[in-house]
């Protein structure tokens, strides 16, 4: 596979992978902005955004959007994150002219129209609901409003019932214009693709975005807090947050490591513990969050109400044994998974673009699979029992839980247990 990187006149950057013997392609283009970069009178207008593309540009209509990518059987979607938005294609290869355009189409010609605003608004509101009854979504919510506590990285993604409501043509329009410059985007795709094939669209179609890069952002820093929300629920949803690392940060693979040791699999020590040995929860996990200056590390659990206070005392007492350090038995299986992780990405060409897109957006270049998969063996155990003691230390402990909490212990005495 032959990676390729080109940047247009503009400071587009225009990547791809060629990936002989397949059929099919994946085209993103990646945006360095989201959720985390509005203003609070804003909270939603990135993933506003990207709904309202969607309803029209000025070469197609919605149906249009819809049935030109489905008329080849390709896909065509976006999402929003806290730091990236993302608008992506996965075609046949022949087809890769049509998906790069419907691509360029919603982000360089949509029509925001008021109406068809008004429209996609409740549809937005009804996916605020949604997620609102899904306890095991809006608690990850919650959990990063009470460790980012009064800083655009703690709020939610879609924004709120006011937010929502208030935002109009003019805020998205604004948005686009002021945050999807061509130094803060990169184009990549991969699969069966011709570099100057690419280029050469990419120059077309996008090469009139303005140069430059977005505004900067709000800086962050982990707070730690509380938030419980009361449902009337069959299960206690828990989820325990501590602080974490950057990307760029050396102890960003030790704790990964760390983090799925902990509750990354059946064989982790949280879900022997906790499920296996006690059977205190059905659900059981931990994993790692990262962003451009900070983390956060979290711990999830969905228990009975009555079994709640226990099982919240053992995962925190499984916690602070392994600070003490782990296996390398435990340690040999967490590089597996993350490795295994690594390489099943590799087979996917959308797993393969948005890993393009999204490492040139972070550190200006693609980190090769060798060395990934070299840090993650050379992260030594005494790497990874210091990375959670710094873990430990650097901030308190932040709780949220949704449903029935009376027996979860209060935030005070979870953290003077974890002293």
């Amino acid at each position: 596979m032959t990676l390729t990187v080109s940047r247009l006149a503009n400071g587009l950057r225009v990547a791809s992978l060629d990936m002989p013997g397949l059929e099919t392609a994946a085209v993103g283009l990646y945006v360095d902005t989201g959720s985390r970069f509005e203003p609070a009178p804003a909270h939603g207008v990135a993933h506003m955004l990207e709904h309202m593309v969607f309803k029209g540009t000025r070469r197609r209509s919605a149906r249009q959007i819809a049935e030109e990518i489905e008329a080849v059987g390709g896909h065509l979607n976006a999402y929003t994150s806290r730091d990236q938005t993302t608008f992506y294609a996965r075609i046949l290869a022949e087809d890769m002219p049509l998906g790069l355009d419907l691509v360029a189409d919603l982000i360089t010609e949509p029509v925001l129209d008021a109406q068809e605003m008004n429209r996609e608004r409740e549809v937005v509101l009804q996916e605020l609901s949604q997620a609102r009854d899904t306890p095991d979504d809006i608690i990850f919510d919650d959990l990063q409003e009470a460790a980012f506590a009064g800083q655009p990285l703690g709020r939610s993604i879609l924004g709120t019932e006011e937010t929502i409501q208030s935002l109009q043509p003019e805020d998205v329009r604004t948005w686009l214009d002021e945050h999807y410059r061509a130094e803060s985007m990169v184009l990549a795709a991969a699969g069966k693709v011709d570099h100057d094939t690419i280029v050469r669209l990419a120059e077309e179609r996008l090469g009139g975005l303005p140069s430059g890069k977005r505004p900067e952002g709000f800086a962050a820093h982990y707070t730690g807090g509380e938030a419980r929300t009361s449902k009337p629920l069959e299960q206690t949803h828990v989820t325990l947050g501590l602080p974490g690392v950057s990307y760029a940060d050396p102890d960003y693979y030790p704790l990964l490591i760390f983090a799925t040791a902990l509750g990354g699999g059946m064989s982790s020590r949280l879900f022997q513990a906790v499920r296996e040995e006690r059977g205190l929860a059905y659900s059981i996990y931990s994993y790692a969050s990262n962003y451009a200056e900070t983390g956060l590390t979290t711990i999830y659990m969905a228990t009975g109400p009555e079994a709640a206070g226990d099982a919240v005392s053992l995962t925190l007492e499984t916690l602070l044994r392994s600070l003490d350090g782990m296996s390398e038995e435990e340690l040999h299986r967490a590089r597996a998974q993350l490795k295994a992780s690594v390489f099943m990405g590799l087979e996917s060409c959308s797993g393969l673009s948005e890993q393009i897109g999204r490492q040139l957006l972070l550190f200006d270049r693609v980190i090769p699979t060798k060395e990934i998969i070299e840090r993650i063996e050379s992260a030594t155990a005494e790497d990874v029992r210091r990375a959670a003691q710094r873990m430990i230390e650097a901030g308190p402990l932040s709780l949220a839980t949704v449903g029935p909490s009376r027996i979860v212990p209060s935030l005070n005495k979870l953290q003077a247990y974890l002293s």
